[in-house]
This record gives structure tokens, sequence and C-alpha cells, in this order.
């Protein structure tokens, strides 16, 4: 028998809990904790913590990144006397799907503007962060990689990889926690080095900045 933890309302709330998850989402959990159902409770409430601490601070990744990377694609396009923004310049070689999610994004952000300008902060606000992540694909290396690589001035060797494959990892992993999924199984410390260096590539003071506010180190000390 358990004793309830502080706060806790101990084995027959659990078991009144228990009922209210679906077994395909508790199975895991229990399965971790040899069957104890106390201790899966407290990993399920656990992973609900760090996830929390986790998509704030990818928060700040995705607002940073996107701005960075909106920057550069501003200075390119400058550079090449066009007048229009980037994303509406068929000029600009992207792909099919970044198109695609342009004209939605668009619409998001036209929405409620009783056919006023829509100011194009909205625009690129209204892009995911699968948008930029794709950005920084192996497919652009030649054509925009070379003017994005200035987002990222202390990226070694500015290199395409170094920078692509954190963002893939962090991409997959944000998406894991939009959907709730658990995520205490994972190398949770990598991705919180995948954070602080990219935040690093742009610039140290971002790094510093979100490291402060940040909850994750805590929220990894008190694992149970």
């Amino acid at each position: 028998m358990h004793p309830a933890q502080p706060g806790g309302l101990g084995p027959s709330a659990d078991k009144a809990v228990l009922d209210l998850f679906s077994p395909d989402r508790l199975n895991p959990y229990l399965t971790a904790c040899s069957g104890d159902l106390h201790a899966a409770l407290a990993l399920y409430r656990w992973n609900s913590e760090i996830s929390a601490a986790f998509f704030e601070s990818l928060g700040y990744l995705e607002v940073m990144l996107r701005n960075a990377l909106d920057a550069r694609l501003v200075a390119r396009h400058a550079h090449r006397g066009s007048g229009d923004d980037w994303f509406t310049d068929l000029a600009v070689p992207l792909s099919v799907e970044a198109r695609d999610d342009i004209t939605k994004a668009q619409g998001r952000a036209a929405r409620g503007s009783k056919g006023s300008p829509v100011p194009r902060g909205k625009v690129i606000a209204e892009l995911g962060f699968g948008f930029w992540r794709f950005l920084l694909a192996r497919q652009y290396k030649t054509t925009l990689w070379p003017d994005l690589a200035g987002a990222f001035p202390l990226a070694p060797k500015r290199a395409l990889y170094v920078v692509e494959d954190p963002v893939k990892r962090l991409h997959a992993f944000r998406n894991r926690i939009a959907h709730h999924e658990g995520i205490w199984h994972l190398p949770l410390a990598k991705r919180w080095d995948d954070i602080q260096a990219l935040l690093g590539f742009i610039g140290p003071a971002a790094a510093d900045w979100v490291t402060d506010s940040s909850r994750i180190d805590d929220v990894l000390a008190r694992r149970p």
C-alpha cells in the first residue's frame, strides 16, 4: 500500500484517475513502473511538467529561429533588387509544399482583416515550425542556404548539417509534445543541448536569455 504523497489523494484516488484515462495512454507508464499505479501516475504527471518546461523554451527558440531566417531572406531579396516580399515572389526557389504553407499562412493571417492590408509580420508568425525546419533541408543547400547561413554566425564552419540535424530532432520532439505524447523515455538532456546549441549558433545572448528563464534543469532533477 502506498502512502499518499504530499498533496496526493492516495490509492483509491489513483484508481479513480486510472478509470478516466485510456489503457493505451497509461500502459507504457505502468510497464515502466512494473505495474505500480501510484508510480505510473507520478511519472505521467512528471511527463506533463517536463513537456511544459520544454514547450516554453521551444517556443522561444521557434520565434528567434523564424525571425533570424526571415531577416536573412529579406536581405537576400533586397540584394536581388526585388520589391515584393520574399514569400510572395515566385522567383524564390521554394518547394510546392512550402508554397502551400505560405498560402495557408496568408489565409490565417487575413482572418478578421475585413479587407485591410495584412501586416507581413502576421504572415511570418503564421508559418509553423515545420516550414522553417524544411527551409534548412539539404534540398536548399546550393540555393537558399548560402544566405540563410548568416542567421547562424557561430555555427561551426556554417555547415548546413550542423544546423539542420538538431532542428530536425527538435521539430519531431516538439510535435510529440504538442500532441500530448510521452517524452519521459527520450534522451531529454540531449534535446535540451540541441536547443541551447541552436540558440548559441544564432547568438550567445539568445542562449543565455532562454537558459536563464528555463525550468528544464529543475524539472529534470525532480524526475520520479
